[in-house]
């Protein structure tokens, strides 16, 4: 079960990131471009915090069932990396993602709603990027 898990999570990676920089780039082109907020905004935006939320339930699954790198050991960089950088990593680009499709969510204003996505989502790349385990590729 560990090994499905730990690749699944390992591959949705990469979705998540077609999906944000597709969002980002969405919202940017809508902003600058002043086009109206439409469905397939929408369902890019939608799609990327869902994938967000199950990367977010698979990664806690990992880290507090089968993590061998709870002992908190902060002397040793892999499992600092693992236990809190990685960790708190995330769930601030989770928070981010979330944050950015609940106030493009609320606002009727197109502009407003890709100026927000842009912020948030961005925020949220650059969070997951930061986290990504570069040398384990």
């Amino acid at each position: 079960m560990y090994t499905f898990l730990l690749q699944f999570h390992s591959g949705l990676r990469w979705l998540i990131l077609v999906a944000v920089v597709i969002a980002v780039i969405k919202s940017l082109i809508g902003l600058f471009a002043g086009t109206e907020y439409s469905k397939f905004d929408k369902i890019v935006a939608v799609a990327f915090v869902g994938m967000m939320h199950l990367q977010l339930l698979l990664g806690l699954a990992l880290y507090f069932i089968y993590s061998p790198f709870i002992t908190y050991n902060m002397s040793d960089q892999v499992s600092r990396f693992w236990s809190v950088e990685h960790l708190a990593l995330m769930l601030f680009a989770v928070a981010a993602a979330q944050v950015g499709r609940s106030i493009s969510k609320k606002t009727t204003d197109a502009q407003v709603k890709f100026r927000f996505q842009s912020i948030f989502f961005g925020m949220s790349l650059i969070l997951m990027l930061l986290g990504i385990p570069w040398d384990r590729i």
